[in-house]
């Protein structure tokens, strides 16, 4: 495969890997060494590393948690980690500069509060259980927009729906993602979704019902139909170890910031014991092969 043909896949995929869990996930899922040949159509890119992430959704306090991802490309078809989310295009994507169609499926699990958190307001709460998700999204990407032929702008909505009754709800996530090179070694990625979420899924994680408001000491409060939760607006930068971004090692470092919005920002554990403002940061290794 020529090196531009080797460029334009290894940014589309980079856009595709917008990660709130763990920003070292927005790594370039490298394509394959010009030796390989044009019809190798598989490559991985597996990243490791550490975030500081807020204690819960909403909270004003973070710790640093461990991160993984995998991103890459089987037969032409993509597939990438957001975070605790899988994502699986069923359409075989091309490899140069171009426009390409996402029609895919998710699967995921949802880890919101439930472990241990530092705030005791919060903890008197109650776990909350694991949430199994599945879905599906659909999107568009160009490669080839403004810097160059290797440089993609990618636009997404993704759904959601909760499979195991914790919040027995919804989902969707709208997501404008833009990727472009520097050079060989140095790539830049900038990021921008917002979450629009299902009556169930705000009750659950936002509300406090008078027995837990008895519990905690916050205000009894009901979030009431859904809406959009939050906001977030992301940048990360992928620097070559070993000389080229399309094999070889990585190093990744990155800056999320959200914001909550609405009823899910008056809630009393943002509004009275957290913080509208969401702060997350991560760096990590990368490995493509």
């Amino acid at each position: 495969m020529p090196p531009e043909s080797i460029f334009a896949t290894l940014h589309r995929a980079v856009a595709h890997a917008t990660c709130t869990v763990c920003i070292l996930a927005q790594t370039p899922a490298a394509a394959q060494s010009a030796e390989r040949g044009d019809d190798d159509r598989s490559r991985v890119t597996i990243g490791v590393g550490a975030a500081t992430l807020p204690d819960y959704e909403g909270a004003d306090r973070n710790s640093v948690t461990p991160g993984a991802v995998i991103v890459g490309r089987l037969d032409g078809h993509d597939f990438f980690t957001r975070g605790t989310q899988l994502y699986v295009n069923l359409v075989s994507s091309g490899s140069g500069p171009g426009t390409n169609l996402e029609v895919g499926v998710i699967g995921a699990v949802r880890l919101d509060r439930t472990n241990r958190v530092a705030n005791p307001q919060v903890r008197a709460l109650g776990k909350i259980g694991t949430a199994w998700e599945a879905g599906g999204y659909v999107g568009v990407s160009r490669t080839g927009v403004v810097t160059s032929e290797y440089d993609t702008l990618t636009m997404r909505v993704a759904y959601v729906h909760d499979l195991s009754g914790v919040y027995d709800s919804y989902v969707v996530t709208p997501q404008v993602n833009y990727t472009t090179p520097l050079s060989r070694r140095t790539l830049v990625y900038v990021g921008a979704s917002a979450d629009y979420v299902g009556k169930g899924y705000g009750q659950t994680y936002f509300g406090v019902t008078p027995s837990a408001a008895v519990a905690s000491g916050l205000r009894p409060y009901s979030v009431g139909d859904g809406g959009w939760k939050r906001y977030d607006l992301t940048a990360f930068a992928i620097q070559s170890i070993t000389g080229d971004l399309r094999r070889g090692l990585g190093v990744g470092v990155g800056v999320l910031y959200g914001r909550m919005l609405g009823r899910f920002k008056r809630s009393p554990i943002v509004s009275d014991i957290g913080d509208a403002n969401q702060l997350a940061a991560a760096a990590g290794l990368t490995y493509t092969f």
